[in-house]
Parts: C-alpha cells; sequence; structure tokens
C-alpha cells in the first residue's frame, strides 16, 4: 500500500496552500490509496499534475491559495493555466490529462461538502491527434524475444529477460501488470490471474511456451524466493525495475534497426494486432487485455486495415 504522505512531500504538492485546502488536498491523497486503489505511479502522476495547477494559480492569484479561492476561480483563470501549459511546449495529451485530474479534484471537492466549481466544467479539453497503436512485425518481435537471452551477463537474467518479454506479447500483460506478478501467481496451468488498471484482476491464458520461460527462469533464479515476492528479481534481488526492461528493448531495437516505437508497451499492442490478424474477435481480445471499453480495443482494426492496405499495393495487378 502507499503511504498517502509519502509522494505528497516529496512533491511538495501542499506548498503555498493554507491549511484548509492542505487538509483536503491530503484526504483527497488517501481517497486515491485507499479508494481508488490507484498504482504509486498514478498517484504521483496525479499529484504532478495537480500541484502545478496549484502553484500556478497561487501565483497568478498573488497569494496563498485557501479553500474558498477553490470555489471561486473563473474560466479565464482555468485558461490561463492550460494556455501555460501548452506554452511551455506540453504535449496535447499531457495538457489533457492534466485537466482531467484538476476536474477530477473538483468532482471531489464538491461530493465531500468542500464547494465545486462549475466552471472548470466548461473548458474544452485540447484536441488530441488521433492515433493508432504502433505493433512490431511478427519476425522482428521472435527476433526481439529471441535477442533478449543473449544481452545478459547472468544465466538467470537472460531467462528473467526472456519471461518478461513473453508475457508481454504472448500474454498482452502491460509491463506494470507483468512486473506487478508475486512468486505465488507463477502459472502452473493454463492461466494466470492478473492485477490489472483500476485493481481489477482477469483471467489470461497462458500458452505452454510462455509457462515454460517463467519455470525456466525460475529454476535459473540462484536465491529462495518466498510466495509473496515480487515474482521478477533486479540483480541485487529486489523487485525489477520496469527501466531495466525498457533498456533492454532500447539496446536491442538499435540492434535489430527498429523505430523508437519499439516498445515494452509495443509488445501489448503486438499481441492484439497479430491476434486480430489471425482471426481473433474484438470481444476475446477486450477480455484478454483488460480494456474497460470496446472502442479501446476496435484502435486495433485501423492497424489491421493498414497492414491490409500495405499487402494490398504489392499485388501483381496494382502496378
Amino acid at each position: 500500500m502507499v503511504r498517502p504522505t509519502a509522494l505528497t512531500n516529496k512533491l511538495d504538492l501542499f506548498a503555498g496552500c493554507d491549511p484548509e485546502l492542505r487538509a483536503a488536498l491530503l484526504e483527497w491523497n488517501r481517497w486515491l490509496v485507499s479508494e481508488k486503489q490507484y498504482s504509486a505511479h498514478t498517484i504521483a502522476a496525479y499529484q504532478r499534475d495537480l500541484g502545478q495547477f496549484l502553484r500556478f494559480q497561487s501565483q497568478h492569484l498573488g497569494s496563498a491559495l485557501e479553500l474558498s479561492d477553490m470555489q471561486n476561480l473563473l474560466a479565464t483563470d482555468f485558461r490561463a493555466w492550460l494556455a501555460s501549459l501548452a506554452n511551455s511546449g506540453l504535449k496535447r495529451t499531457s495538457v489533457a490529462r492534466a485537466l482531467s485530474v484538476v476536474r477530477s479534484f473538483f468532482r471531489w471537492l464538491e461530493r465531500n461538502g468542500r464547494g465545486g466549481n462549475q466552471a472548470v466544467q466548461l473548458i474544452r479539453t485540447p484536441k488530441l491527434p488521433h492515433t493508432v497503436p504502433k505493433s512490431i512485425a511478427v519476425k522482428d518481435t521472435q527476433a526481439a524475444i529471441e535477442m533478449a537471452g543473449d544481452q545478459a551477463s547472468e544465466n538467470w537474467i537472460a531467462a528473467r529477460d526472456t519471461a518478461v518479454l513473453m508475457l508481454l506479447y504472448g500474454a498482452g500483460l502491460r509491463i506494470g501488470e507483468a512486473l506487478g506478478l508475486m512468486r505465488k501467481d507463477a502459472p502452473t496451468g493454463d492461466s494466470i490471474k492478473v492485477l490489472g488498471k483500476g485493481s481489477k484482476e482477469r483471467m489470461v491464458p497462458i500458452m505452454p511456451i510462455v509457462r515454460d520461460a517463467i519455470g525456466d527462469y525460475l529454476d535459473k533464479y540462484p536465491r529462495h524466493l518466498p510466495p509473496g515476492e515480487a515474482l521478477f528479481r533486479g540483480a541485487r534481488g529486489g523487485p525489477l525495475s520496469p527501466r531495466i526492461i525498457q533498456k533492454r528493448m532500447q539496446l536491442m531495437r538499435a540492434q535489430l534497426g527498429l523505430p523508437d516505437s519499439a516498445t515494452p508497451h509495443a509488445l501489448r499492442h503486438s499481441f492484439a494486432t497479430h491476434l486480430l490478424s489471425n482471426g481473433g474477435d474484438l470481444r476475446s481480445i477486450q477480455e484478454l487485455l483488460g480494456h474497460i471499453s470496446l472502442s479501446t480495443t476496435q484502435r486495433y482494426t485501423e492497424v489491421d486495415e493498414a497492414h491490409i492496405l500495405k499487402q494490398y499495393q504489392v499485388h501483381p495487378r496494382n502496378r
């Protein structure tokens, strides 16, 4: 469990706020942890966005913020904040996320009797560019996974990296989901229980090749690994950091000549895209990926259509 005050103190979220507002912010933070059960990464992102908003408004108003100020902010105050984000070079996706966080905070204030602010609901979300998931070709995916074992200095680390990448591509897990598995979660049958976003559990089928890769890693791991400890370990014995896998993919894509979009998360995209290309139905893929909305999964149909059109271009009569 994330300690609510640990992150907030580190990020200095409450600087420039009066005691009443500071107390509300602490309670909001506890709500994110205990009620929403967000991950430490998500909570830190929420705090950064809200902290930046509060600091801007404090400077914008020229005084320390009070709880009553939150209720009296005008649409022009919110627009000035958004303009400052845009002028700083922040991507529109990041600006939209920050606005979503601020809206969420004001909704929480209203629900908890601390006064709301309808002005923030009048602010339009920045128009976002339409993007489709960037997957990796089948042959390149296979090459990357095979190469993972060649990059490590020790056999158990090579087996570990291969097992993690196999979970991303062979089961469609997010890297956080894979590294969040405990030793007791290691599959012995045909499925694995995964804790996804919002602490929602789902059962994911596991192919024998993926199960065997995890088993190979466990056989080679040199230390005792208790059931309640993280399944994947770093070289010094602690839980494996996502950054290690990201660096491993960075090195491999340079050696294989792959684009910068070939990240660990792209293996999850490749899992879905390759399933769809081989006849998988959207509803099943939605369940496997843990998407709440089918519209999120439907983005993969655009990737598949683009692939089909590309293949059509090489038809001998299309010259």
